[in-house]
């Protein structure tokens, strides 16, 4: 399955597409369709954009290889917060009345999946 657009240059883009990737993997195993991957603008991207039933679901993956200093999932910033609403503001732009949406984070530490559902209040 070829869903990106670059290659990677480096081996922490590496790294990082093999997540998204398998994050990818493990939601469409949960039901979740894929609706588009690596939403940039020049203030964030979303890695992941999938529909669950009628909602939106935008998706932060988080990779670390140790889960020392709290995992993954800790490392996602009220900064990073804020640009990944921004991001998603103006994804929404393209519809004339938006749909039901929410934040999601996959978080992959040691190498187990973790799915934290609607962890980002907009």
């Amino acid at each position: 399955m070829r869903w990106w657009k670059k290659k990677p240059q480096n081996t922490t883009q590496r790294s990082g597409q093999q997540a998204e990737l398998r994050a990818l993997e493990y939601l469409h195993a949960e039901g979740l369709m894929h609706v588009e991957s690596n939403f940039r603008r020049p203030f964030g991207e979303i890695d992941l954009i999938m529909q669950e039933h009628a909602t939106l679901v935008f998706v932060e993956v988080r990779s670390r290889a140790k889960s020392r200093f709290g995992g993954s999932a800790v490392s996602i910033t009220l900064d990073k917060q804020k640009r990944l609403i921004l991001v998603a503001e103006a994804y929404l732009q393209r519809y004339q009345v938006s749909p039901p949406c929410r934040f999601d984070v996959i978080a992959i530490d040691d190498g187990s999946i973790e799915w934290l559902k609607n962890v980002i209040e907009a």
